[in-house]
């Protein structure tokens, strides 16, 4: 992935949008081309586990496992965040949402470096489903386009959060 762009990429339900999540300009043009406010935070994907504890506040152990049972998938869990993470990422939370996505293509776009995940829509739009659907709600302002085929999930991913264990989507 090429330093500040927008690539649209295959998950395990939906086309989602991706960018560098440390690179403000482009977190803020994928926000604006989702038409999406910074406040509401994002979901970082990750394809390993080191990636997982440069990006949150230290957990006991325990709190892990039920993670490490749903990690591949699509399960997004949230964290409680590394203090070094930027307010672009996390909105208005003190708190940063993670996948560890199972679908291939998501897994290699981000095998090196955490990668923003956030569904293929504007805001109020459903999520793109394929390759139609994404053009049309965007026929300009992604960079790349990674085709493959969804996951076979029906529903975007479920919510969970990693202190409590309660479900937020």
């Amino acid at each position: 992935m090429l330093e500040g762009d927008i690539i649209a990429y295959p998950t395990e339900a939906v086309y989602g949008l991706g960018c560098d999540p440390f690179n403000e300009q482009a977190v803020t043009r994928l926000l604006a081309l989702k038409q999406r406010g910074v406040e509401k935070g994002l979901i970082l994907l990750i394809a390993h586990w080191e990636q997982l504890f440069s990006l949150i506040d230290e957990l006991p152990q325990a709190l892990l496992l039920p993670v490490k049972n749903t990690w591949p998938g699509p399960v997004t869990w949230v964290f409680p965040k590394a203090r070094h993470l930027p307010e672009w990422i996390t909105g208005s939370h003190d708190s940063i949402a993670i996948r560890m996505s199972a679908h291939p293509i998501a897994r290699e776009l981000c095998k090196d470096h955490p990668l923003v995940s956030t569904s293929a829509n504007q805001s109020g739009q459903p999520p793109a489903t394929d390759l139609r659907s994404l053009c049309q709600q965007f026929p300009q302002g992604i960079d790349a386009v990674f085709e493959g085929d969804l996951g076979g999930s029906s529903k975007p991913s479920d919510i969970f959060d990693v202190q409590t264990g309660a479900r937020l989507r």
